[in-house]
C-alpha cells in the first residue's frame, strides 16, 4: 500500500517538472535527463514511472487539458442566474487562462495532434466534453428562463468555436488596447449567439 500511495504524487511531481522545463526550453528540447536534473533525481526514477518521453508527453497533455477545463467551470449549474451567465462569458474571454497554462506549450502539444492519433483523440475528447458542458449550462439557463435558445447543441458548438478561435487569435496580440477591443467584440458575439443584447 505504501508504494502505491507514493506513485500518483511522484508522477504529478514529474509531470509538473516536465511542464516547467518544457515551458522554458520548448517541448522538443526537453529530455528525461533535463527533467531529472531539475528535480535533482536520477533519470532512471522517471523511467520507472514513465517508460519513455512519449508516455510523459501524454501525461503532460492530460495535465494541460485538465487545466484548460477550469476555464469552462461554472459555479451554479442547477439554477443559474443572469449574473452566473455573465460571469461564465467573462471567464471564457478573460486572461485567466494565461495563469492556468502556457500558450506556447499548449500549442506545441496541439501540433502533435497532426502526427499522433492518441493525442488527437485526447484533444477531441476534451473539446466534446467542453461543448457538452456549455450545452448543459445553456439548457439550465433555458429552464431558468434566463435564455430561450432553440438549438442548444448548435449554439454551444458555435460558442465553443468562438472561444477557441478567440483564444488562438488574441494570444498573438501584444497591444493591450487592441487586445481589449477584440475581446469586447468577441464577447458581444457570444452574447448575440445566446440571444442577449
Amino acid at each position: 500500500m505504501g508504494r502505491k500511495s507514493l506513485e500518483e504524487p511522484r508522477k504529478k511531481e514529474i509531470i509538473k517538472a516536465f511542464y516547467k522545463v518544457a515551458k522554458k526550453e520548448g517541448l522538443e528540447e526537453t529530455s528525461i535527463a533535463k527533467i531529472a536534473e531539475v528535480m535533482e533525481i536520477n533519470p532512471s526514477l522517471i523511467v520507472h514511472y514513465f517508460r519513455n518521453k512519449q508516455e510523459l508527453v501524454y501525461a503532460l497533455i492530460e495535465y494541460i487539458l485538465d487545466k484548460y477545463m477550469l476555464i469552462y467551470r461554472v459555479e451554479n449549474t442547477d439554477k443559474p442566474t443572469l449574473a452566473d451567465l455573465k460571469k461564465m462569458i467573462d471567464n471564457l474571454f478573460s486572461k485567466k487562462w494565461n495563469n492556468l497554462f502556457d500558450d506556447g506549450l499548449f500549442y506545441s502539444c496541439y501540433a502533435l495532434t497532426f502526427r499522433d492519433k492518441k493525442i488527437k483523440q485526447m484533444y477531441h475528447s476534451i473539446g466534446s466534453t467542453l461543448r457538452s458542458r456549455l450545452a448543459s449550462f445553456i439548457e439550465s439557463c433555458n429552464k431558468g428562463k434566463i435564455l430561450s435558445v432553440k438549438n442548444v447543441e448548435e449554439v454551444a458548438d458555435k460558442l465553443f468555436v468562438l472561444v477557441d478561435g478567440s483564444y488562438f487569435y488574441v494570444s498573438v496580440i501584444n497591444d493591450k488596447k487592441e487586445y481589449e477591443k477584440i475581446v469586447i467584440r468577441h464577447k458581444a458575439a457570444a452574447y448575440s449567439l445566446l440571444g442577449i443584447s
